[in-house]
């Protein structure tokens, strides 16, 4: 399970505005191997887009689905997809 993968996730429900961008970079770097970003949208979801190990990608999606995460989850969708290598680190836009 050492492939690389492209993650990339929209978290929907009351997730702007409750530190969640910045509790995913953190739990990003805890995680170790990722780089990609957090961004809130417009339509009030959360964008997530972690290059790493297929394994660090899934200990991200597993977080972002389960209960510690800051504010109100309502749902997450996910798509797997090949890396891209574009990201330095793990960021907040």
């Amino acid at each position: 399970m050492n492939e690389v993968a492209r993650l990339v996730v929209w978290v929907r429900g009351g997730v702007q505005g409750v530190g969640f961008r910045w509790f995913t970079r953190a739990k990003a770097l805890e995680i170790g191997g990722l780089s990609g970003f957090a961004l809130n949208l417009d339509d009030g979801r959360v964008q997530v887009v972690a290059e790493g190990s297929r394994a660090e990608c899934q200990s991200l999606l597993d977080w972002l689905q389960g209960d510690d995460t800051p504010g109100r989850v309502d749902g997450v969708t996910e798509i797997w997809d090949t890396p891209r290598g574009i990201y330095e680190g793990f960021a907040i836009r």
